[in-house]
C-alpha cells in the first residue's frame, strides 16, 4: 500500500496538516473520502481520494501528538458509507428511470444481468468493490440502478466502509513505526484482488450456463 505515490501524497499531507490543525485536519480527510465516491470525485482522482490518502492520513497521524486515531479512522468509515450511500441513492433514484426510458435492446438486457448479479453476487461485490479503486466509485451506483435489496446493500456498504476505512487508516499509523505492518497491508490488499477475481470468474461461468 506505501507506494512511492502514498508517500508523496504523506509527504504533502504532513506539510499541510499541522497549519490546520486536529479538527480541520479530520474534516479534510473525511470529506475527501466522502467525495471519493458520493460526489464521484474518485473516477477522476482515485488515488488522492482512496488507498493512498486512507493510508496516508494514519501515517500522518502517528506523527501528529494532537491527532486521535480511531476518531480519524472511524470517521473516515464513515464517511466512506456515506459517501456510497448517496452513490445507491443517485442510482436507484435518477440512474435507473434515466435508463428504463431508454429502449435499446442492449441496455435492457444490461439492467436485468445486473440485477440478476447483484441478485446473487451483490453482497460480496459491495464489500470487495470497495477495496477496488475504479470498483468505488461505480458499484454503489450500479446497485442503485439495478435495484439491489436495500438491506443488503445497506450491511455489505457497512462492511466494506469499516473494513477499508478503519482498517487502512490504522495499517497506516502503525506502519509508521512497525514495518512488518506495512508488509502485511500488501498481503491483505493481494487476498482481497484474488477473492474478486474468483467472484468475477464464477459470475463469468454463471452468465455462460
Amino acid at each position: 500500500m506505501q507506494t512511492a505515490l502514498t508517500a508523496s501524497i504523506s509527504d504533502q499531507i504532513s506539510n499541510w496538516a499541522p497549519s490546520l490543525g486536529p479538527v480541520l485536519f479530520y474534516l479534510v480527510v473525511w470529506g475527501l473520502v466522502f467525495a471519493g465516491t458520493g460526489l464521484f470525485i474518485g473516477a477522476f482522482v482515485p488515488f488522492i481520494t482512496g488507498d493512498s490518502l486512507v493510508f496516508a492520513a494514519g501515517l500522518v497521524s502517528a506523527t501528529m501528538p494532537n491527532e486521535n486515531i480511531w476518531l480519524m479512522a472511524i470517521g473516515v468509515g464513515i464517511a466512506a458509507w456515506l459517501g456510497d450511500q448517496v452513490g445507491y441513492a443517485l442510482g436507484r433514484h435518477f440512474g435507473r428511470p434515466y435508463l428504463s426510458k431508454r429502449q435499446g435492446k442492449w441496455i435492457q438486457v444490461g439492467i436485468a444481468k445486473s440485477e440478476a448479479f447483484y441478485g446473487r453476487w451483490g453482497w460480496w461485490a459491495m464489500v470487495i468493490g470497495r477495496f477496488m479503486p475504479w470498483a468505488r466509485v461505480f458499484v454503489p451506483v450500479i446497485a442503485g440502478i439495478a435495484h439491489m435489496n436495500y438491506y443488503k446493500f445497506f450491511s455489505a456498504n457497512l462492511v466494506g466502509a469499516l473494513a477499508w476505512g478503519v482498517g487502512l487508516t490504522v495499517t497506516g499509523y502503525f506502519a509508521a513505526t512497525i514495518p512488518a505492518v506495512k508488509n502485511a497491508s500488501y498481503l491483505i490488499a493481494l487476498g482481497f484482488i484474488i477473492a474478486s477475481l474468483i467472484a468475477g470468474y464464477r459470475n463469468w461461468r454463471s452468465n455462460r450456463g
